[in-house]
């Protein structure tokens, strides 16, 4: 089992992980460290127990606060991706089209013809 050696607060820690997670545990260390930077910084020398507990509590508190926005966005996508399902299992929406009688057409087709026939005699007349 691999030690790693870490650093918290300005002290070192020797912590023993499984093979394959040295990454893992200078991430988490370095999250830690950069809490109790903050708790140094603001507080001074304060004993080491103390140091980690209460960088370890603002730590659990930033993860609570992303674990709430973690379900309300899920829950948003659980609603989403049931409104997606709703809509692609619908019956399309049929949509009437107006039929225009055929004496409409046909009187359309004869105004067409007397237009083309005055705009020919307009022609003639100019020419």
């Amino acid at each position: 089992m691999p030690e790693v050696e870490i650093h918290i607060g300005g002290r070192s820690f020797e912590v023993a992980c499984q093979e394959g997670e040295q990454h893992f545990l200078t991430s988490a260390a370095k999250m830690l460290d950069d809490e109790a930077q903050v708790l140094a910084s603001q507080i001074g020398h304060i004993p080491e127990a103390r140091m980690l507990l209460m960088a370890g509590l603002m730590l659990a508190d930033k993860t609570a606060g992303v674990e709430d926005r973690l379900r309300e966005l899920e829950a948003k996508l659980a609603e989403t991706e049931g409104m997606l399902q709703s809509l692609q299992s619908a019956e399309p929406e049929k949509v009437e089209v107006a039929v225009i009688p055929n004496e409409v057409t046909d009187t359309l087709a004869e105004l067409a013809a007397r237009a083309e026939a005055l705009a020919a005699e307009v022609e003639e007349k100019a020419g």
